[in-house]
């Protein structure tokens, strides 16, 4: 059974950057790939990005292209979500979860197995 752990949420100025982790416990890794969501105060979880840890194909939406950019280190079964020229409105909540779906990873109702979320403000 996989087990999500996220952390590196934190404050951040407008135009800040951070790198949010996503450790992954279990075995089998391989057959999974990793979402980043993101839930925004009063609204619904939407998807920020998706990598496949079995070969290392990544997506990102459009609206996050140029700031977003997932990655992994197989040596520390971790993900990872950079993110670059934060936004007020990118203030959320945001979780990792999985899926052995890929073409489902952009979907919150096709992953299996969320982890608990880290917190990510960004204020002036």
């Amino acid at each position: 059974q996989l087990r999500l752990v996220e952390s590196g949420g934190g404050v951040v100025q407008p135009g800040g950057s951070l790198r949010l982790s996503c450790e992954v416990y279990g075995g089998g890794l391989n057959r999974y790939a990793i979402g980043w969501y993101r839930q925004a105060p009063g609204k619904g979880r939407e998807g920020a990005s998706c990598i496949d840890l079995s070969d290392g194909s990544t997506y990102s939406p459009k609206r996050l292209e140029g700031r977003f950019t997932i990655s992994r280190d197989k040596s520390k079964d971790t993900v990872y979500l950079q993110m670059n020229n934060l936004k007020p409105e990118d203030t959320g909540v945001y979780y990792c979860a999985a899926t052995r779906d890929y073409g489902l990873c952009d979907y919150d109702y096709g992953m299996e197995l969320w982890g608990k979320g880290t917190q990510v403000t960004v204020s002036a």
